[in-house]
């Protein structure tokens, strides 16, 4: 009988409503900088953003350059923005529903949990702490400040070290199928795909829609959610 001691999760996408928080930050940056902006239609700057940003997998100097380029916006330069942007978004952030009952549920059942995320290390511990899940967690690494990345197999390693558990008593549950899903499986870790309608299937040992479903899995084999 395989037994589950810990839980890792990803961040943007998986814990954090990133899409949703996104729409918020750009709506907003809009705003705040309106008398530069004015003549270009609010829904036309959150599009184009959005499309530029392409998931998050372009970084945000490169994004503003070209909107400021497409738009003819001479008011503001690309630091304005990017400045405002790591300032301001962790004001925006939204976590997907039932993020904090699942968290606080897994750490009452003695279950060690742990959160692996590419990106900015002072970024996204912003985000974490305003999302306020902070706390739950016995181990955060940001790719940043490991110098690894996803679906690097090395930062899975370094964060179940951390949590003191072995791969084969672990489930990773993230929303990339490649980053988050194989790359954990990869290790001996069960995977777990958080359903992102941008990619069709990804090959997991579970898929979820909601983080709520975490407690309704079932697999011969295997028992979740019991220590060691």
């Amino acid at each position: 009988m395989r037994k589950v001691s810990a839980v890792l999760f990803d961040l943007d996408g998986t814990l954090l409503d990133r899409e949703s928080s996104l729409l918020k930050f750009i709506g907003s940056q809009y705003d705040r900088f309106n008398h530069e902006l004015s003549l270009i239609e609010k829904e036309s700057y959150i599009n184009r953003f959005i499309e530029l940003d392409a998931r998050g997998y372009v970084w945000k100097d490169k994004v503003y350059s070209q909107l400021l380029k497409e738009f003819n916006i001479t008011g503001l330069t690309w630091e304005d923005l990017l400045e405002d942007y790591v300032k301001n978004f962790k004001h925006s952030c939204i976590g997907f529903p039932h993020l904090h009952e699942v968290l606080r549920n897994l750490r009452q059942m003695g279950i060690k949990l742990g959160l692996v995320s590419n990106g900015k290390t002072l970024f996204q511990m912003d985000n974490v702490k305003a999302l306020g899940i902070e706390g739950f967690f016995h181990s955060i690494l940001i790719s940043e400040a490991v110098g690894l990345r996803k679906p690097d197999q090395r930062i899975f390693q370094k964060a179940l070290d951390e949590l003191g558990v072995k791969a084969a008593h672990s489930i990773f549950v993230g929303d990339h199928p490649e980053n988050d899903v194989r790359a954990a499986r990869d290790i001996g870790m069960v995977g777990i795909w958080k359903r992102d309608d941008y990619w069709e299937e990804a090959e997991a040992d579970f898929i979820i829609e909601d983080l709520a479903e975490l407690f309704s899995i079932t697999l011969e084999g295997v028992v979740l959610y019991e220590q060691n």
